[in-house]
C-alpha cells in the first residue's frame, strides 16, 4: 500500500494505471479491488482530477488539439462523461491562439516548398498534433 500511495503522490494516476502497477506488483487479482477502494477513499486516486491535469499538461506543455487528447483519454480508459467535462476547461481563445501560432510557425518553416504544398503540410501537421479540420482550414485559409 505504501508503494501505491508513493506511485499516486508524485503524479497525478488514473485507475487504468493503479491497476498496471498492481499487476507490476505481483498483488492477486482479487485484491484489486480492495486496494483501489483504499486509495480513493484516501483521496490518492481521483480520475475526474487525473483528466483536468491531463488535459491542461498536454494542452499547454504539448500543444495537443482536442481530438488527440481525448484520444489519450480513452487509452487511459477515462470515462467519456469524466474526458468531456475535463476538455470543457480549455479556453477557446487560448486554443485559438496556439492553433494560430502553430499554424504560422510551421507555414513559415516551409518557405522552400510551394504555395499548395505549404498549406498541405501544415495542414496534416496540425491533424497530426490533434486539431480539428474545420478549425485547421479556417486558420490556414486566413494567411
Amino acid at each position: 500500500m505504501q508503494k501505491l500511495r508513493f506511485y499516486c503522490g508524485y503524479q497525478q494516476r488514473c485507475q487504468s494505471e493503479i491497476k498496471q502497477k498492481l499487476f507490476e506488483l505481483g498483488i492477486d487479482k482479487k485484491d484489486h479491488d480492495a486496494f483501489m477502494g483504499e486509495l480513493i477513499k484516501e483521496n490518492c486516486l481521483n480520475d475526474e482530477r487525473f483528466a483536468v491535469a491531463f488535459v491542461s499538461g498536454r494542452f499547454r506543455l504539448k500543444q495537443w488539439g482536442r481530438k488527440k487528447i481525448e484520444k489519450g483519454l480513452k487509452e487511459k480508459r477515462v470515462s467519456d462523461e469524466i474526458a468531456q467535462r475535463a476538455l470543457e476547461q480549455i479556453n477557446e481563445k487560448e486554443y485559438r491562439a496556439i492553433l494560430n501560432k502553430l499554424a504560422k510557425d510551421r507555414y513559415a518553416s516551409l518557405k522552400h516548398e510551394q504555395y499548395l504544398v505549404r498549406k498541405k503540410k501544415t495542414m496534416d501537421y496540425l491533424m497530426q498534433k490533434g486539431y480539428e479540420v474545420d478549425l485547421i482550414a479556417d486558420t490556414i485559409n486566413n494567411f
